[in-house]
């Protein structure tokens, strides 16, 4: 028997086990121009073991269609996987293929508690990039990245000023300035000003773009004209957030952006749409044991999907649904864990079945 494994050898009767539609055309959350996912499970050819190594997974290039080694399926399965947990409880008309063999997995042995951190965890860690996608489009980090002047300010009277500011109004430049660290004091330095050269000083930066300060030697007897601090760990944050900002940029799906912008709702609806329907479909598990592969409450996604819910409300609704999961995992009755024993007999008699008979 041949042992190479590509996507067409999975999907071939020899090999294929299961097969269907996923995605939003599952979901019933499909538009005029979704794509339709496939995936599907098959067992690998027994000759693949004593060669390179059997594939978890084929793929093609766009990853619309994939398909899952029986091992890796049923591990996955394992760890509650929502994608493959989708796949085991799909709507009837979306399935394509089934062997069978595919009812020794029973879901019963499948559904835990679980499902709490990879439907829910998974959904609250999408809020939260929700949000930060939120700060990126409301505040955009255009132009240059601020340097390290724009986070020092200088002790004036009872408060304090910016150092450019406080430069400019001594007609004084950074070039002739001498700092020196105060012990004790975090990120604290004395200013010290040689305003003809003759003192050696080293500037309070080597150059605009440096990322540090410099520090220069101070001969005894000196007195600082100012004392200065530097924000260090607020200029930290603005160099991750403006590099964050600008990956953001160069990534971006661009049409969805411009759906988003269009709406003018300043968050990604079609992400947030599948946000809550996780947040459903956890409640769903926790409370009634079941998964809903195809969501009851279309319209209502389909509305978070259009921008029809302000950005706050959302956020709202979504942190009292993850509450209210947390509180109805606390009280199921389901099992902590899938039945992994249960699960790996089922692996053990799908091969032993489908390789009876081969070379």
């Amino acid at each position: 028997m041949n042992a190479k494994i590509d996507l067409e050898s999975a999907r071939s009767p020899a090999h294929l086990l299961f097969e269907c539609v996923t995605g939003s055309r599952a979901y019933g959350t499909e538009t005029p121009d979704s794509d339709t996912d496939l995936r599907g499970v098959f067992v690998a050819p027994r000759a693949a073991f004593f060669g390179f190594g059997v594939p978890d997974q084929v793929s093609d290039a766009k990853n619309d269609e994939t398909y899952y080694e029986i091992s890796r399926f049923i591990g996955l399965l394992a760890a509650n996987n929502p994608s493959l947990l989708e796949m085991l409880f799909a709507p009837a008309d979306c399935v394509r293929h089934r062997h069978p063999l595919m009812d020794l997995i029973r879901p019963e042995e499948v559904l835990s508690k679980r499902c709490r951190d990879t439907f829910a965890g998974y959904a609250a860690t999408q809020v939260r990039r929700a949000r930060g996608l939120n700060k990126k489009i409301v505040n955009p980090l255009d132009g240059p990245r601020r340097g390290v002047l724009d986070f020092c300010h200088v002790v004036s009277g009872q408060g304090s000023t910016p150092l450019r500011d406080w430069l400019d109004s001594r007609g004084m430049a950074q070039e002739q300035c001498g700092l020196v660290k105060i012990p004790h004091m975090r990120d604290v330095f004395g200013i010290y000003h040689d305003p003809d050269g003759s003192k050696g000083y080293r500037g309070i930066l080597r150059r605009e773009d440096s990322t540090e300060l410099n520090l220069s030697s101070i001969p005894k007897g000196e007195v600082p004209i100012g004392w200065m601090n530097f924000n260090k760990d607020g200029f930290k944050k603005h160099c991750r957030e403006y590099r964050e900002y600008h990956d953001w940029l160069a990534e971006r799906n661009e049409s969805r952006y411009l759906a988003n912008v269009a709406h003018g709702r300043n968050y990604d609806s079609k992400n947030l749409m599948h946000t809550f329907r996780l947040l459903d479909m956890a409640e769903e598990i926790a409370v009634e044991g079941i998964l809903r592969v195809r969501r009851p409450n279309r319209e209502f996604l389909m509305r978070i999907r259009r921008g029809e819910f302000d950005y706050e409300e959302l956020m709202r609704m979504a942190e009292e649904r993850i509450a209210r999961i947390d509180a109805a995992f606390a009280a199921s009755s389901l099992r902590d864990e899938p039945d992994h024993e249960a699960l790996e007999a089922a692996l053990i008699s799908i091969r032993e079945a489908r390789y009876l008979g081969d070379p």
